[in-house]
């Protein structure tokens, strides 16, 4: 097994277990303990676990409990989010009956889509405008405006969900995690994302790498109910995973 290999079996064990002991990964990789340990000491040095002694424990997660504004969110890694955006718009057909997430980087993806046949669905002020502005046909939920992320939110709205049945949908996250899934400060908020990807059949979660190994107040998806768009991600335990999409340009 070559060593980036062990490197990601090591970190996808810890992701599951929380710790692990030199003797259990000895067994489970097959190795000896010089070679794991050795790993352990790398993998200890890049900052992706912590060295106890006789084993690791999982690097602990950053928790995060409140949104920031859309203002000031809407230039951190303007760049990943601009590629990520890109890819995302290109998944769109004609035909596609699409649900829009409120976020910086699902509002990028509108100056990429070119399938104007698609039909969309937001709620998001900010996206209906400006999809409107391009000319797609575009329907906006009602419900509790929520201005620090200007997104409509609670249960008017999820009740107006109910009724659609999309092809496709793109979210954003605060937070991704293999144990948590995909997380939310807001439980209002939450309620909105959750019922829009039950009732989607292709579901895509744009995140640039910030968000990974990231858990926010409330989970809206497990991490395997959906397909996650990056970029520039360097997390071996991720990286691996099928339901992931590292874009390269």
């Amino acid at each position: 097994m070559l060593t980036e290999e062990r490197f990601a079996k090591i970190l996808s064990i810890l992701e599951s277990m929380g710790s692990v002991t030199v003797q259990q990964l000895m067994t489970e990789l097959n190795a000896s303990e010089s070679t794991i340990r050795r790993d352990l000491n790398a993998l200890d040095a890049n900052g992706q676990l912590t060295k106890v002694h006789g084993g690791a424990i999982l690097k602990t997660m950053a928790y995060s409990t409140k949104d920031d504004n859309v203002v000031s969110r809407k230039e951190k890694n303007r760049d990943a989010k601009n590629k990520i955006a890109k890819y995302a718009a290109e998944q769109i057909a004609p035909g596609d009956f699409v649900y829009l997430d409120a976020g910086t980087t699902t509002e990028l993806m509108i100056e990429y889509i070119t399938s104007h046949q698609a039909v969309f669905v937001t709620n998001a002020i900010s996206h209906a405008k400006r999809l409107a502005e391009r000319g797609f046909t575009v329907y906006l939920l009602g419900g509790e405006f929520k201005a620090i992320t200007e997104a409509i939110v609670g249960e008017e709205a999820v009740e107006a969900l109910e009724k659609y049945n999309f092809t496709k949908g793109f979210w954003g996250a605060n937070g991704v995690s293999l144990q948590k899934g995909y997380s939310t400060p807001e439980l209002k908020e939450a309620m909105v994302k959750k019922k829009s990807m039950e009732n989607c059949k292709e579901r895509f979660v744009l995140a640039d790498e910030s968000k990974f190994n990231q858990i926010s107040s409330v989970t809206f998806a497990p991490f395997e109910g959906a397909t996650v768009i990056t970029t520039g991600l360097s997390l071996p335990a991720y990286k691996k995973c099928k339901n992931v999409i590292d874009v390269k340009q």
